[in-house]
């Protein structure tokens, strides 16, 4: 957010996408939000669908904190266990002071604990929302139209400035 909109798209993508690929598990959520019908997928269409939703995800992030307009996240003192997994609450504080809670459903692999969901005002599941999503595109079990929408968001998120892949 702090460089905001003095940063070309493509050089914020390129400084959250480490940040993002240490931090989220997103074969995970990518494996969740299609489904059953991922153990269907070649492996080329499944490598293609990762590359292509692992731009989604980073073109998401640095489309959203474009802007340093005061804001702030807070990581709250409280963690909730669900099951095996962890709850990491938070909240996205805006220079009005109005909040938005951001809780972040942490899974431990490896030693690691990385993110497989994110919770908006602590019950919105990011990951169901894409599932849903996800769904109409796979009707005919054809991940093509599932990869175009997503090349599409990332060019609309960034604005045009990164191309379509994996098509």
């Amino acid at each position: 957010m702090k460089l905001g909109q003095r940063a070309p798209f493509k050089q914020r993508f390129d400084l959250i996408a480490p940040v993002v690929d240490r931090v989220v598990d997103v074969d995970t959520i990518l494996r969740v939000s299609v489904g059953p019908r991922w153990n269907a997928m070649a492996e080329n269409t499944r490598q293609t669908l990762f590359a292509v939703f692992r731009a989604f995800t980073i073109a998401s992030y640095a489309a959203n904190f474009d802007k340093d307009n005061g804001d702030r996240f807070e990581v709250l003192p409280r963690m909730r266990e669900s099951g095996a997994d962890r709850i990491v609450e938070t909240r996205l504080v805006a220079s009005d002071g109005a909040p938005i809670r951001i809780d972040y459903l942490m899974r431990e692999a490896g030693g690691t604990w990385r993110v497989v969901d994110v919770l908006l005002d602590g019950s919105i599941s990011r990951v169901a929302v894409q599932r849903s999503d996800f769904r109409g595109l796979l009707a005919t079990d054809d991940p093509a139209p599932l990869i175009a929408s997503l090349n599409r968001k990332v060019a609309e998120l960034s604005g045009g400035a990164m191309r379509p892949s994996g098509s």
